[in-house]
């Protein structure tokens, strides 16, 4: 039998409620860890932020979730924060940490006409850590750059119920189909973790039907392997918490019923100060 003494607990971290893509993958992967997520909606959206304030919100939020919760793993299942303040926390303390990459890797594998779109936010766009990968791994593709500047704010407030502006989203996906001769986008990189959120309007609203790369599943067999050594039996538990110390209101409990596995009911997202 294996003791409940090693259950694992993983804390996922994002600006606001795009990470739930991230945590669902995580609940599948390892379904006996238990889970606390943390939304910065003190903070959010941090893509417009200057760098330099994102890091210190990040690190002082961390300091707190760290100081409270004691996991044994932090996914920081945010783009802009991953290629930001992973060094800075990797540095200041010892539990693994586990990032969000764009996956341009195996987009320019999959890829069968060489042309594959990032869709991120317009930070991550400008950042040279994305060009750099972009020419590490894509350099045989045409890749076209992305920055939505809309995006992540309609996934929130449409996992918060708020109607959802199709036409919006239709405007923000647009630039990611291109055609060239004979050839056109084929692959389509989802750069940030808000996007996968409206992954049922991006299929209905495409020009053409694209494979569209979300990281989640990579990020969750990392997180299973960095803990491959923390299992239990049974079931694990599962905390929500807004860094405001605000309490979750009813539609967001509902999304949670929505996106997430079964065992994370909406009764068991409890705010904690």
């Amino acid at each position: 039998m294996i003791a409940a003494s090693i259950r694992a607990k993983i804390l996922v971290f994002d600006s606001g409620l795009g990470g739930l893509t991230v945590l669902r993958a995580l609940m599948k992967q390892r379904p006996d860890a238990d889970f606390v997520y943390a939304a910065d909606d003190l903070g959010f959206p941090y893509g417009p932020r200057p760098e330099s304030e994102v890091v210190a919100l990040v690190m002082n939020a961390m300091a707190a979730l760290i100081g409270s919760e004691q996991p044994d793993c932090v996914v920081i299942a945010c783009n802009t924060a991953s290629t930001l303040v992973l060094p800075h926390l990797r540095a200041k303390w010892s539990i693994p940490f586990v990032g969000t990459v764009p996956a341009i890797k195996p987009a320019a594998e999959f890829s069968a006409t060489r042309m594959i779109s990032i869709l991120a936010t317009p930070g991550t766009v400008s950042r040279d850590y994305t060009r750099d990968l972009v020419e590490k791994f894509a350099g045989h593709c045409d890749v076209a750059l992305v920055g939505a500047r809309k995006l992540a704010s309609l996934a929130e407030a449409f996992v918060q119920g708020e109607q959802l502006d199709e036409a919006e989203v239709a405007a923000e996906i647009a630039p990611c189909f291109v055609v060239s001769g004979e050839r056109r986008t084929d692959c389509v990189v989802l750069a940030c973790t808000h996007y996968p959120l409206l992954k049922e309007q991006f299929v209905r609203l495409a020009p053409w039907p694209v494979h569209w790369i979300d990281p989640a599943p990579a990020i969750a067999r990392r997180a299973d392997h960095v803990l491959r050594d923390r299992r239990a039996e049974g079931q694990g538990g599962f905390s929500f918490r807004y860094t405001s110390g605000a309490k979750p209101d009813e539609k967001l409990r509902a999304a949670l019923q929505k996106i997430l596995p079964a065992r994370a009911m909406a009764e068991k997202a409890t705010a904690q100060p």
